[in-house]
């Protein structure tokens, strides 16, 4: 830089010398070191600037695909527990059907056992019903003896009386 600013006095003291010089010269001069001045002055804060500035974005862009590969992972967490939930609620699925052939099954036999008992017990009030209506029949036909006061009985008279009592 130092080497360009003495070229640069030269070349003005040069232009000043002459005598033909027009004021364009001199201005563009002047420009030329006002340029150069403030290029040496602002070139290292202004890198500065621009260079923290690409570090602050590149952090930042670091940082959102960070967030991004954890967002990627958590979904593939909650897609892995997904999986192992639907695994879980077929093997329960399973599970209470097992569970409700062996009630179903169980309340089955088990009615069944209740409906023998209950065929048990009606014939036992069944064939007590005949026992009571026979010997109803029995004593009936034995009164209606004893009424008739006939001291033989032949088979014909029993037939008879039982004859009557059926009908």
């Amino acid at each position: 830089m130092g080497k360009i600013l003495t070229l640069l006095l030269a070349v003005s003291s040069l232009a000043f010398a002459s005598e033909h010089g027009t004021d364009i010269v001199q201005r563009t001069v002047n420009f030329i070191l006002f340029a150069g001045i403030l290029w040496y002055l602002l070139a290292k804060p202004v890198k500065n600037f621009f260079g923290g500035r690409s570090a602050s974005i590149a952090e930042s862009l670091e940082s959102v695909q960070k967030k991004v590969q954890e967002s990627v992972q958590r979904k593939k967490d909650a897609l892995a527990e997904i999986s192992k939930a639907e695994k879980l609620a077929e093997e329960i699925l399973e599970n209470a059907k097992k569970e409700s052939k062996v009630l179903n099954d169980s309340i089955l036999a088990q009615c069944e056992s209740d409906l023998e008992n209950l065929e048990k017990v009606q014939q036992g009030k069944l064939e007590l019903a005949e026992r009571k209506m026979i010997a109803s029949v029995v004593e009936e036909v034995l009164e209606e003896v004893v009424r008739e006061g006939s001291s033989t009985l032949t088979k014909d008279a029993m037939v008879n009386v039982i004859l009557k009592k059926v009908a």
